[in-house]
Order: C-alpha cells, then sequence, then structure tokens
C-alpha cells in the first residue's frame, strides 16, 4: 500500500491513477492525517502530492516532521519535494523565471529513481512551478536537471527521501511511469498485487460476512457504477438483493424501458417504480442548480424509501459511489467551498436508518469498468458513458418541464446517435447535449424564428476528474447541428462547448 498525501494538487488523483496501474494499492489522505493513522495504515511508502503554495509562504501547509521518522521511502512531487527539502534543512525560494508546461529533464545520475535511463539523457518532463532549490539539505545529491531547474531531482544519503520538481504522474512526462514504478519496486520494494481479480474475491467474502442473513436493497440507475454494484452483491448473497429502478422522468430517450430489459436478463430482482410526474411536480418553477438537485435528491429518497418498505428484512443499502465521488465530496484541506453536490454521497441511510455498503468506493471509473467485464456485465453498459444523478434537470439551464426535457431529449439522442455512427463513442468520456434559457433570431423557410439555442458538450477523460474539451470533426458537429435544427422544434442555433476541468465542470450545472 502507498500512501498519497494531498497538498492540494490538482494532479493528485493522477498519481493515485498512476499508482494503482502499476497495480499496487493506494489510498489518498490529507497533507495533516494524523501520525497514528498513518501508522494504522501501515504504507510501503509515501508520496507527498504538489499544491498551489509556496512552502515560505506564511500559513503554507507541512508535514508533521515526526511522519518523516517512519521507516519508510519518501517521493515528493513538485511542492512535496519542497516540503521535504525545507524540512530536511535546504532552502526554497522564488524562481526568477517561473516553470510551466514541457521542459527538457537531463538525467545525472542513474540510479535509484532513473534506473534503466543512461546518464545525460534527455527526456521530456511537465513542469508546474515558481519556486526553485536555492540549496540542498546536508548529504543530498542531484539526480537531474533542467534549463531552468538546476535541481530538477534529488536524493538524501539514505536513499530513503526522494524529490522530484516536474510532475511525472502527468502523460505530459514522456517517461514519467517508468519514475513512479522505480520508486514502487526498487525504492518501495512494493508487490504488484492489485488486481480486481482478487479484489472480487476479497469484496464477496466481506459482503458476506456483513450482511448475514439480512437483505439488500440497491438502487439500480443504469450506468456501470450501480451495475457493478448489484452484480457484485448479487453474486455475494443472490436473492438477498432487491433492486429498485426510480424513473424520475428525467431520463434520455427511451432510457427506462432499456435499463428494465438490461437488467431482468441479468437475472437481477428488479423493482421499477415510475415517479416521473412526482419529480416534475416537485421541480416546477425551480431555476437555481443546487435546489434542483437537493429537490431531486430528496425526491428520489420518499420514492425509494416507499419501495423499500414493502421490501422484508431490509438491512442494507447498496450505492455505487466512486472514489472521486469521496474525493471531491470531503474537504482534505479543512473548509471549503462547494462546487456541486453529489447525488450518490449521503441522505438515505440515514433517513432509512440503514446501514450503507458502498463495495466501490476506493475505485476509480477505469477499475469499474473492469470490474464490470469480469463479473459478465455487457460491454453495452460497461462502456455507457456516466449520467449524472439528477438527469436531464441539470443539462437544462432554468426551470424544468416536460416541453423543454422534450427538446432535450430529442436533441441529446442525435449527439449519441451521431456519436456513435462516428466510432467515436468509446472515445470521449461524454458526449451530450445542454439546453440554454437563451432565445435568438434565426431564418427557417424565409421567415423569422425566435427559439432556444442548445450547446453540445463533449470531453476526454480518464476518470472526470479533469477533462479536456473533445476536438470533434467539423464535419460531425455540423452535420448534429444541420440534424437538431431540422429535427428538434424550438432550437434554431447550436454551440459548442470548449471549456476544459478546470476551470470550469464536465457538466454545466
Amino acid at each position: 500500500m502507498i500512501l498519497i498525501l494531498d497538498f492540494g494538487s490538482q494532479y493528485t488523483q493522477l498519481i493515485a491513477r498512476r499508482v494503482r496501474e502499476a497495480r499496487v494499492y493506494c489510498e489518498i489522505h490529507p497533507y495533516n492525517v494524523s501520525l497514528d493513522h498513518i501508522r494504522q495504515l501501515q504504507p510501503e511508502g509515501i508520496i507527498l502530492s504538489g499544491g498551489p503554495a509556496s512552502v515560505y509562504a506564511e500559513g503554507a501547509p507541512m508535514l508533521d516532521v515526526r511522519v518523516l521518522d517512519l521507516a519508510v521511502p519518501f517521493l515528493g512531487i513538485c511542492y512535496g519535494m519542497n516540503v521535504l527539502h525545507q524540512l530536511a534543512g535546504g532552502i526554497v525560494g522564488q524562481a526568477d523565471r517561473r516553470e510551466f508546461g514541457s521542459a527538457q529533464l537531463v538525467v545525472d545520475d542513474n540510479s535509484d529513481l532513473f534506473a534503466g535511463f543512461a546518464r545525460g539523457t534527455e527526456t521530456r518532463v511537465w513542469m508546474s512551478h515558481g519556486d526553485k532549490m536555492e540549496s540542498l539539505p546536508a548529504g543530498w545529491r542531484i539526480l537531474a536537471h533542467s534549463a531552468n531547474s538546476p535541481i530538477a531531482a534529488g536524493r538524501d544519503a539514505s536513499g530513503r527521501l526522494f524529490g522530484l520538481q516536474f510532475h511525472p504522474e502527468v502523460m505530459h512526462s514522456e517517461r514519467g511511469h517508468e519514475i513512479l514504478k522505480n520508486f514502487l519496486f526498487r525504492i518501495c520494494q512494493c508487490d504488484p498485487n492489485w488486481t480486481m481479480e482478487g479484489f472480487i474475491e476479497r469484496e464477496i467474502a466481506h459482503i458476506r460476512h456483513r450482511v448475514g442473513r439480512h437483505r439488500v436493497v440497491c438502487g439500480l440507475s443504469g450506468g456501470v457504477d450501480s451495475a457493478v454494484v448489484a452484480l457484485l452483491i448479487h453474486r455475494a448473497i443472490g436473492e438477498q438483493l432487491t433492486c429498485v429502478f426510480v424513473d424520475n422522468g428525467l431520463l434520455r430517450h427511451r432510457e427506462a424501458e432499456q435499463v428494465e430489459a438490461a437488467f431482468s436478463k441479468l437475472g437481477l430482482n428488479l423493482r421499477c417504480v415510475d415517479a416521473s410526474a412526482r419529480f416534475l411536480h416537485q421541480l416546477a418553477n425551480v431555476e437555481d442548480p443546487e435546489q434542483k438537485r437537493r429537490i431531486i435528491g430528496h425526491t428520489f429518497i420518499e420514492v425509494f424509501e416507499e419501495a423499500a418498505r414493502t421490501i422484508p428484512n431490509v438491512q442494507f443499502l447498496a450505492q455505487g459511489t466512486l472514489y472521486p465521488d469521496v474525493i471531491e465530496s470531503v474537504s482534505f484541506k479543512g473548509p471549503s467551498a462547494t462546487i456541486k453536490s453529489h447525488h450518490n454521497v449521503g441522505g438515505l441511510p440515514e433517513r432509512m436508518r440503514l446501514a450503507l455498503i458502498e463495495p466501490l468506493r476506493e475505485l476509480f471509473k477505469d477499475e469499474v469498468r473492469v470490474l464490470g467485464r469480469l463479473l459478465g456485465l455487457s460491454e453495452e453498459i460497461v462502456n455507457r458513458q456516466p449520467f449524472p444523478g439528477p438527469g436531464l434537470a441539470i443539462r437544462i439551464i432554468g426551470s424544468v418541464d416536460a416541453d423543454r426535457l422534450a427538446v432535450l431529449r430529442a436533441a441529446d439522442a442525435i449527439v449519441d446517435d451521431e456519436v456513435r455512427k462516428a466510432g467515436l463513442y468509446n472515445r470521449v468520456w461524454q458526449a451530450f447535449a445542454v439546453l440554454l434559457p437563451v432565445k435568438t433570431v434565426g431564418v427557417m423557410g424565409d421567415e423569422r424564428t425566435y427559439e432556444d439555442v442548445l450547446a453540445i458538450r463533449a470531453v476526454e477523460s480518464v476518470d472526470g476528474m479533469t477533462a479536456d474539451w473533445a476536438r470533434l470533426p467539423y464535419d460531425l458537429l455540423g452535420h448534429i447541428s444541420t440534424r437538431i435544427v431540422n429535427e428538434v422544434r424550438g432550437v434554431n442555433r447550436v454551440v459548442y462547448d470548449i471549456s476544459s476541468k478546470p476551470p470550469a465542470t464536465i457538466e454545466w450545472e
């Protein structure tokens, strides 16, 4: 197990993903987690993430120096390197020239972190810092440098503390995965035994032991997360699981009937509840996105609770919470502003007095997809693009009603159809339509129109924590736009969203 201490870097989750890809289990915890808790975790190594602060600034986040007494290797990345250097007696200061983006790293010492690199090798890395090491701590030596960072990598005399000024976890660092593997396997001597096959065995045994002879109820949405949860628990306890699918009226084209058909074939005990009219009534004239989410969440709880009451001996609620949900919903660094509330986290267990089962809460999305395939889930469901819990309600900017839902549902179906036809569905993380509260003038059939604007959003990502807008072919975008304007009544203009996350989020609300 590798422990990642988070100092607020936008790349922290990427570090975890790279470690997991090397088949080593890891967890992310706040930089100020207690020393006792770290001891309980018993890590084989500790990685200190980057962060936006400067270690010499007043109030900058700093590691408890006692943590360094643990007899495990440490790897500091960017800000994490500065933390190690300052605690070891080195001096960190503001660089004359900040370094953001690609840089050529020159390897000076090809032992340890750079094993497999020839001395003098130049390799492209990704820098993101405004500080520099002004002096090395006593006993440290330089492992690599760049034109702007004379100390771009270093280690202490014991060979236990290592620092990198660049980010090996991002894809722009062309041999970054080799450096991380050297830390995991040469330095920490980890075993590559984190596999989804092993996860299935452990989790099934854990679920059986915890549930005993009681029953479990699972909210099934039709997405890959809840489907994998349902199949995993079903494999563990069989008919003791009951799945409830709530049609909130905010689903995509024909989604309710597709979900019912697909999951009935899998042998799951499935109950379907049509509550679409109830949800739309509650959402009438509501425009604020957080209020929409709260209403949808509360209404879902009410409907789900009513369905669950009819199931005898239910003691557990299963949810498809993933690791990114946990990370985004819990502040690691003290009080922070809410970006947006998550549909899976909180609410139901307290209301229904049920114990919570979240077997996927330590997994990333790609790991869940692997798990789904191993459990026999169809590729259609495994590769299904993420869909928000509040559904189309947060893709309609402003108030939600049946007419606007019909417009968005029809347009979204066209986006989905054309992206699939172009062979790009599995390449993009998400592709969907957003209905805006904006009307513009247009011309149709020599007549003036004054109708809605619709935005197309398509992004590429690996886990949803960060995302870049997808460079869809112009011909495809043009064809989608033409179809929407011609086939969807009420839309006369289509625009394309070219925002990345951050600074934007993937969903508009």
